[in-house]
């Protein structure tokens, strides 16, 4: 009767097991460089369109502003970015990279493939977990 009540019956357990430990193996990687995880993912998105809104990045990554926003600052004080207003319109803040973030992104090239070498899944296995991860967020929206 309560079948469905057993945490081993649950698809939102391991997956949220699995993110937190692959969130801790960050860590060590993370830290040299003076990154948290969300200020490295978000530097991730950053790096790949150089300049975005934070309304795209929040929707990138999703966060809403009252997570992102602090996230942002501190990465601006490290001088990793730059906030501006958008010309066009106001309201819309946008995030440019600086000279100092893009030489942050070559520190952490290698960071994804020390994290990879940790987790014991083929490229195979890896490359459905990711597509089936992505099927279910974009189910989410």
């Amino acid at each position: 009767m309560y079948e469905q009540l057993k945490l081993e019956n649950q698809l939102c357990f391991p997956l949220y097991a699995c993110a937190k430990e692959i969130v801790r193996r960050y860590k060590p990687f993370l830290d040299p460089l003076d990154l948290t995880y969300t200020q490295y993912i978000a530097m991730m998105v950053l790096w790949e369109r150089e300049e975005i809104s934070v309304k795209e990045l929040g929707e990138c990554l999703w966060l809403d502003s009252g997570t992102l926003t602090p996230v942002l600052k501190k990465l601006e004080a490290k001088g990793y970015i730059v906030r501006s207003r958008s010309e066009a319109d106001e309201r819309t803040v946008l995030l440019t990279v600086t000279p100092k973030g893009w030489d942050l992104r070559t520190r952490a090239a290698d960071v994804p493939a020390q994290v990879g070498s940790g987790v014991c899944l083929t490229a195979e296995e890896a490359g459905a977990l990711h597509a089936l991860l992505h099927k279910m967020l974009s189910g989410m929206k």
